[in-house]
């Protein structure tokens, strides 16, 4: 038996884009940045395909930055261009909103209150 499926959560990388297969299909493409996945367990990168009202979906609410957990199966792909074979995978399938990138202006005050202690010291209590 042979299985074939994907389970793995990223950023994405840039904004979703869709595009109109037929008349009545949609297909939305992402691109995935997952830790731990590319050579020497750097940062590698997946194409993800999500078809129909969930594509729509995911175009209308996701943006570069967004955490996504994306379910599928794997698909080989292969092309030519300028004279080179060139081939890639992708996953085909479904994705799961899990959380909305902070906005630039958020970022420096959420660092700011890191730095500082989030307790109070308290003052000594006489018994």
């Amino acid at each position: 038996m042979n299985i074939n499926k994907i389970i793995c959560t990223g950023r994405l990388t840039k904004d979703p884009e869709l595009r109109k297969v037929s008349d009545e299909l949609t297909v939305c493409q992402l691109r995935l940045a997952v830790d731990g996945m590319g050579r020497g367990r750097e940062v590698g990168y997946i194409n993800v395909s999500v078809f129909g009202k969930a594509g729509e979906a995911c175009a209308e609410y996701l943006s570069k930055g967004w955490l996504v957990a994306v379910d599928g199966r794997l698909e080989y792909g292969e092309w030519e261009s300028d004279g080179t074979k060139r081939h890639d995978y992708a996953v085909v399938g479904n994705v799961e909103f899990l959380t909305a990138p902070r906005p630039v202006e958020e970022q420096a005050p959420a660092a700011a209150a890191e730095a500082t202690p989030s307790r109070k010291k308290r003052d000594a209590v006489a018994a």
